[in-house]
């Protein structure tokens, strides 16, 4: 993150009036797809996904305002065709067809449309899920090229033809439904079959173990008899079998009629499932269906350390878990797509799958619809990081499709922002505002926070590049002014110079005398900091054990990238494995909630005052994948979709180590040993930059030297480059 918004301004504006092959591949699609009105399905999927949370079979729904989408849309398109086409038409809801303005009655399952130009529209209805529809002839398809609207200002005149005025079409929203009997609405994860680890009776029952933490359906084969069911779930064996204090279960009630096969319609997290059943009711085994998201693991590390290494795949483990409709916070709870949690999923998402689809729909589900009354899950910071998520968005993957047709939701969500500052420009939370920055006792979030403003800051920032992307030249120059005047407030108010810290709270106007980790560390890798200024924050608070500790992964993310982007790789290496490792030592299969070595057995399941409150697979647990590739690998764009990049690599004291890390059109290759570095990258140009203590020399291409013992190798795509260089 660190430099991101320093990019030249030229490069903004060079992407957008030079669209690459990947904009034109998002534009226009070759074949038919289902479409929708933009967001719609992902507030929809969102909707229903977010309710499955359960405990102890008590619907537990989210805490935040649920939006549905667009019951009646326009879909609109103008097509100009060199022969008659015979066009299919499937729709999620019933229609009004228009052909060059002229009503076509009924539902027709396709139509004859002559050669020529024509304007077609279809007016869909559908309450109960949402409007879509699926085009399908040799000439005309819905793609990407169609536009929509929902405002209803497409009407027939007295003469019969189609008359509008003044609506705002926008382009459709698709993903990978490009079948017409593969229909948004009947949207599924993928399963697998997959087999227990172990079997064991206990009491009057059984404790089936996976072996890992995992996610989907029991499934009870040879079942036989009449009579009731218990499953009770456990991410630990202590959970599992305590049968009155487990967070999930479920009571199944079997007529005698059933399957001999029966496969709950229930999805759970779980390594552990104790079944006890009536003496009426036997059965031969415990199964499960697992289910998941099909992403490629594009990104990967390995290294010299095994315990590294095995850090690195737990951690994929657990970013594929809970990878899912949308990138969630827990798979067992909370089953939710929480704005904070998320930015820490697209930051590791483009260091191991790169999937932008699920970015996208992340993002959208948690914007939702006008008109905004709350932030983004009810809590400031989380509404912040939306807007920093959908920059660095772009600087990943170099699309400006995405900015340019959700523009006005993020500049009416910054809107809501803005007029909950107080008199002195600052955020500071009004009545229904939760400030959350982390889970930390004792830590102030009364009155002004500075690590909130620093935030909002980086926002308006985020709000200058998406303007600019936008058009939006007066917007642009107006939140320029906002971020400018808000880091010139921020310093003026926080910075202690005597102490060369920034503080962490004024209240009333007055400054406390508490200092936090949060705003000094997001002001080094944001680069608000100067060079004497990094270093003061780096001893006195990052490195001071008497600052305020942090115990979740989520805040050790960023204590550790600011770390990382001072070049302390070697000290967040063993903290790495320190931390991380520790939960391997306590048996973890995937990363958790919260960690804190101090406590003993049982304890580290409990939090939220129960006793398995805690998650035991939880997104922000995986940061270990964006700080290898980062930090380690040091890969990172420096211009939108990695035309241009940075390649630094640092072993951090590891003798060696190797990986691929995505890109929009591929992936860049390394290894690196304290003696050879090799480089092969798939597109963009990159600068390799590395330090020796003697004169490097390389297969392919010049060697600049930047400094003393510092060089530099511009990369281009396609060649495998064999650098031979000392380590210092």
């Amino acid at each position: 993150m660190k430099n991101q918004f320093s990019i030249s301004r030229f490069l903004f504006v060079c992407l957008i009036f030079c669209p690459s092959v990947f904009l034109f591949a998002q534009e226009k699609s070759k074949e038919a797809t289902w479409i929708w009105y933009p967001g719609d399905f992902e507030v929809w999927l969102s909707n229903k996904m977010q309710v499955k949370r359960t405990e102890r079979e008590a619907v537990f729904p989210p805490l935040w305002q649920y939006y549905s989408p667009y019951a009646l849309v326009t879909f609109q398109t103008e097509v100009d065709i060199p022969k008659p086409d015979e066009v299919k038409i499937y729709s999620e809801g019933p229609f009004q067809l228009l052909l060059d303005g002229v009503q076509v009655y009924g539902q027709p399952k396709s139509i004859a449309i002559p050669a020529g130009k024509h304007k077609i529209s279809f007016k869909v209805y559908n309450q109960e899920v949402l409007p879509a529809i699926y085009i399908d002839g040799k000439y005309v398809k819905s793609d990407a090229s169609w536009k929509v609207t929902n405002e209803d200002k497409l009407w027939i005149d007295e003469t019969g033809k189609a008359q509008q005025s003044g609506t705002p079409w926008v382009p459709v929203g698709s993903w990978n439904f490009d079948a017409p009997e593969n229909k948004p609405s009947g949207f599924k994860l993928t399963t697998k079959p997959m087999n227990a680890k172990k079997t064991e009776k206990i009491g009057g029952g059984a404790l089936v173990d996976f072996g890992k933490e995992t996610f989907g359906y029991i499934k009870i084969h040879g079942l036989k008899g009449k009579g009731k069911v218990a499953l009770y779930y456990g991410e630990s064996r202590e959970e599992a079998l305590d049968s009155a204090r487990c967070e999930t279960l479920d009571h199944l009630s079997f007529d005698g009629n059933q399957p001999e096969t029966y496969t709950h319609n229930g999805s759970k997290a779980f390594r552990y499932v104790q079944v006890q059943a009536d003496a009426t009711v036997k059965y031969d085994s415990i199964s499960m269906l697992y289910e998941y998201l099909p992403l490629d693991y594009r990104g990967a590390f390995k290294s010299s350390d095994q315990q590294l290494n095995q850090i690195w795949d737990v951690s994929a483990y657990t970013m594929h878990l809970t990878s899912r409709e949308f990138f969630i916070d827990g798979i067992k709870r909370d089953r939710w797509v929480w704005s904070g949690d998320a930015y820490q999923s697209y930051l590791m998402n483009y260091y191991l799958f790169f999937d932008s689809a699920s970015v996208e729909r992340t993002m959208l589900a948690l914007r939702g619809k006008e008109p905004v009354t709350a932030h983004v899950n009810i809590i400031m910071d989380y509404s912040l990081y939306w807007f920093v998520g959908v920059y660095d968005y772009y600087l990943h993957t170099g699309d400006t499709k995405f900015i340019k047709t959700f523009y006005p939701r993020m500049k009416s969500l910054m809107d809501f922002c803005l007029k909950r500052r107080n008199t002195s420009g600052f955020l500071e939370p009004l009545e229904g505002d939760w400030v959350f920055i982390d889970w930390a006792d004792g830590l102030p979030k009364t009155g002004e926070v500075s690590f909130e403003q620093m935030l909002l800051a980086r926002s308006l920032e985020a709000m200058v590049v998406s303007a600019e992307i936008a058009g939006e030249k007066q917007d642009e120059e107006q939140y320029q002014k906002l971020a400018d005047d808000l880091k010139t407030k921020l310093f003026d108010v926080f910075w202690d110079k005597k102490q060369n810290v920034m503080k962490h709270q004024r209240i009333n106007g007055k400054v406390e005398e508490i200092v936090t980790r949060y705003a000094n560390m997001f002001g080094i890798f944001f680069n608000y900091f100067n060079e004497e200024q990094k270093q003061s924050i780096k001893n006195k608070v990052l490195l001071n054990d008497n600052i305020l500790k942090i115990t979740t992964p989520y805040m050790r993310f960023y204590e550790l990238e600011a770390l990382c982007a001072m070049g302390e790789q070697d000290y967040v290496l063993k903290e790495m494995k320190d931390y991380w490792g520790g939960m391997l030592k306590e048996g973890a299969t995937s990363f958790w909630e919260e960690y804190n070595p101090n406590k003993k057995g049982a304890d580290h399941l409990a939090m939220y005052g129960r006793p398995y409150g805690k998650s035991l697979c939880h997104a922000w647990g995986a940061s270990p994948i964006y700080l290898l590739g980062k930090y380690y690998l040091g890969v990172k764009p420096t211009s939108p979709g990695y035309s241009e990049y940075e390649i630094k690599p640092n072993l951090g004291g590891l003798q060696w180590m190797q990986g691929k890390v995505p890109t929009p059109n591929g992936e860049v290759e390394l290894y690196c040993s304290t003696k050879e570095i090799k480089v092969k990258a798939a597109e963009g140009e990159g600068k390799l930059v590395f330090e020796s203590s003697g004169k490097p020399k390389s297969n392919s291409g010049i060697i600049e030297t930047l400094a003393k013992n510092k060089y530099q190798l511009i990369i281009q795509p396609n060649v495998e480059y064999k650098i031979i260089y000392k380590a210092l």
